[in-house]
């Protein structure tokens, strides 16, 4: 198993002696559908490692090419599940196509959203906890983390993320001048504002100091087009290369191939246009 190999790059947590990402998927999310994609991990190094923080190690799984480097940095922000099997498996992907990708488990220090089966619970009781002055600061963590390992080549950093991660994206890219590039699938552009979560998407619009691709579905119930065409409208007047594309009758949640709402021809066209567009903007 690739969680127990031995690397003179990365230091790859033994599952026996510490058990802190989740294995599989989560259970809010079961039962699997049949459609779900899995990469082997043939030719790669990938595992749980620990991320050094101001306060603590967080976990994180990490997946790269076993030979060469270093490689490109990208950073794979998870859904509302926590780094589960398909966060796991989008960092196979990535690492694939010749990148370092992590995913750092993000609400490590508010609790594991793995056990949890009630999608209302799995808000309450940690996702809304969630700082995102904390999230920030972990991705930038992460980032140090990559360089640190002499594997990363963080000159060349992108960042994706997949519903709440989307959020994040539009955020990390507002935060760190030194980001390539972003793609955020289905993230919420606004939302209601609170003091651990005192801007949203829409507001940071004039700050992004990296460009954003958004991926965005037309029958999304969370996300009104009328609210992506106004983000599409001030990211054109602050003159901005950030892009929005709206797939038209595409529900929310259309890359989880694990899930019900996933759409093969959208997935792969996003999947598509996300390496063309790190590539362009210099992530690759």
């Amino acid at each position: 198993m690739a969680d127990h190999m031995p690397s003179s790059h990365f230091d790859l947590t033994r599952r026996q002696a510490v058990a802190t990402l989740a294995a599989g998927f989560a259970l809010a999310v079961r039962p699997i559908s049949a459609e779900t994609i899995t990469t082997s991990d043939e030719g790669l190094l990938a595992g749980e490692v620990q991320i050094p923080t101001p306060d603590g190690e967080i976990p994180a799984y990490m997946a790269a090419p076993k030979a060469g480097g270093p490689f490109p940095v990208v950073l794979v922000v998870q859904e509302i599940f926590g780094v589960h099997e398909h966060i796991k498996d989008v960092c196979r992907r990535f690492a694939t196509l010749g990148y370092l990708a992590v995913a750092p488990e993000l609400y490590f220090r508010q609790g594991d959203v793995s056990k949890m089966s009630d999608f209302s619970e799995i808000i309450s009781k940690v996702v809304a906890k969630v700082p995102d002055k904390q999230v920030l600061s972990d991705l930038d963590a992460a980032v140090t983390w990559a360089k640190n390992s002499g594997q990363g080549d963080t000159a060349k950093l992108a960042i994706t993320g997949f519903c709440w991660g989307g959020r994040i994206v539009w955020l990390y890219a507002a935060h760190n001048p030194n980001l390539k590039a972003g793609v955020a699938w289905y993230g919420r552009l606004d939302s209601q504002k609170d003091e651990l979560h005192p801007t949203q998407p829409i507001d940071l619009v004039g700050e992004l100091k990296a460009p954003v691709l958004g991926l965005y579905g037309g029958a999304d119930q969370g996300i009104p087009n009328e609210l992506v065409a106004k983000m599409q409208v001030k990211l054109k007047a602050a003159g901005k290369p950030s892009e929005i594309v709206l797939y038209p009758d595409t529900p929310h949640g259309f890359y989880a191939d694990y899930r019900p709402s996933y759409r093969k021809d959208q997935a792969d066209d996003g999947w598509e246009k996300l390496q063309e567009w790190f590539k362009k903007h210099g992530a690759k």
